[in-house]
This record gives C-alpha cells, structure tokens and sequence, in this order.
C-alpha cells in the first residue's frame, strides 16, 4: 500500500471540463475517443459501452480513461443510430443540450454529468492510460457520485474560490477512482507494474525530458544519453517497464499536447504541428487522424461544441 500512496502523492490532477448534459436522441457512437479521462454520472435514462451489455445504472458512473478508444450507447434505441465519433462530433448539438443552470443538475430527464480531467505521475505520464484499462462501471458509490456533481454545480456557478474548489475535488475524483481499483482487485498485476517503473529514476528522467523537449530531437540515441543506457537496449528498456515502445510513448504525447493547444489557443495547425515535433504539416495531420479518428480541425470544433 506505500507504493500506493507515493504514487497518488506523486499524482497531479487538472481539470478540464465539467458538464451536465440532456440527451436529445439515441445514438450509438463507435470509437469514442479522447486524450483526457472521463467520469460520467448518469442521473436519468440509460447510457451502455462495449457491446452494450454493460450498462450504467441510474446513480452510477462510467470511467473511461484516457487514451482508450470504446463505444458507448447513450439512450434506449441507441442501435437505431448507429454513427462514428467524427460525426458525432461534427453535429453534437443534434444529440447532446448542455444545461447552464446549476439548479437543474441531476434533476433532467434522460441526462448525465460529466468531468474530464488529467491525471499523471510526475506531471509526466498519464496514470490511468499507463495501465492500458479498459472503461469501467463504478457502482455502489454515492461519495464519488456526489463529488461528481459537486463539480459540475460549482462549475456553472460564480461563487469565489470557484477555480480553487473545483481543483480540490476533481483531484479527489482521481482518489477515490484509485482507492475504488485498489478495494475491488481490479487490474492488479497492471498496479503492480506502474508502482515499480514509477520508482525507477533513470525511466522518470525520461519522462521529464521527453516533456520538456517534446518538439525536439527525442530519438532513441537521445534518450539513451537520459538514461545512461547503450541506444541499443533503451527501446527494450523502456518497453520491459512501461509496456510501450518510447517512440509510441512520444507520438502520444505530441498528440496530447496537439490537442490541449488545439482547444486553448488560436495557433494554426501548421503551428500546432510544428511545436509538437512534426515539421511535416501533412504528416501531423495525418497521423493525428490516424490516432483520434477525426481532422485536428474537427477536434478545434468538437472543444467548441462541448463548452457551449
């Protein structure tokens, strides 16, 4: 359990969004996918993932951790409509209301609370996609499902110490979804694995190097002279203890950054590109279809469309 508590020590958790949201109309979305972690609360009518047998009860939430493609189902005759997430995105408002009033959170018809926020390990490595999980039901936990409210009611308000607030309790969201992991064995031998590499200094000057040069030269060669390894065994280094090749590891989080600049600045996408280490334009374009499914453009939008 200390290796635990280091590693939730060591954690630092920013929100990003939180939103309550009435659904307009059923739909199934297929590869759903998106860099941040997601906690849905659902307070009325039925949302499913994977196949569609695994159901989210009323009170109950669904964690989909970042970096993790799935399908979800939201409303009772989702398979009537069956659409990618590039279209889900492009035209979100035919299927999602956000709902401004603080009032009338958890009290909607067919509706669900979100919050979506980061969480990594030396400001460096994502936590929860680092276990490689898949999304997941957490039942039976009214604390967390009123912590999730909690945040979306104070996000829509304009009471002071409203920014303070809302970070205390998203990071007690990323607690308590560890703390729920760690009571139910779930994913144990994965826990296992990140409580040993995250104490290796050479594999977490990596990390922090890798952050720091992300738009720079992060060859193999590179990170080899990090770490003090022979560039040979490195990429076998690395892989043995995070599970992942390093330049996959890289590609990542160019691609994590791409899109938190995407949503916060007004940079083009050629410069957006370019400061994440792609000097191709095409290139980054591509491969960043590739990785989420939809243009960079559409992911600019689709931030739009979730902060109406």
């Amino acid at each position: 359990m200390e290796d635990y508590n280091k590693i939730i020590e060591s954690l630092g958790v920013k929100y990003r969004r939180g939103k309550n949201i009435k659904i307009l109309q059923s739909t199934k979305v297929e590869n759903h996918y998106d860099v941040e972690n997601y906690i849905l609360l659902l307070h009325d009518g039925e949302i499913s993932f994977g196949d569609g047998t695994e159901v989210v009860e009323k009170g109950d939430m669904l964690f989909i951790p970042g970096g993790k493609q799935s399908t979800i189902w939201y409303g009772n005759n989702a398979e009537e409509n069956i659409i990618n997430n590039e279209e889900f995105i492009s035209n979100k408002d035919q299927y999602f209301e956000a709902n401004e009033d603080a009032t009338l959170v958890g009290k909607l018809p067919t509706s669900f609370s979100y919050v979506a926020f980061e969480s990594k390990v030396f400001d460096s490595i994502s936590f929860f996609a680092s276990l490689d999980i898949p999304p997941f039901i957490i039942s039976n936990n009214a604390g967390l499902a009123r912590i999730v409210k909690e945040v979306v009611v104070e996000s829509l308000g304009d009471m002071p110490g409203k920014s303070r607030m809302v970070h205390l309790k998203t990071e007690q969201i990323a607690v308590e979804i560890i703390r729920y992991i760690l009571k139910n064995n779930m994913f144990v031998e994965r826990l296992a694995t990140n409580s040993t590499y995250f104490k290796d200094p050479r594999l977490i000057d990596i990390f922090n190097y890798i952050k720091e040069y992300l738009g720079g030269d992060l060859s193999n060669k590179v990170l080899a002279s990090v770490a003090n390894v022979s560039e040979d065994y490195v990429g076998q280094y690395f892989k043995m203890l995070t599970g992942i090749n390093p330049q996959d590891y890289i590609e990542y989080q160019r691609m994590e950054k791409a899109v938190h600049m995407l949503r916060t600045s007004n940079k083009s996408i050629r410069e957006i590109g370019s400061e994440v280490g792609y000097k191709d334009t095409a290139y980054f374009c591509r491969r960043f279809k590739m990785m989420f499914g939809i243009p960079a453009g559409k992911m600019r939008r689709r931030d739009s469309l979730m902060n109406v």
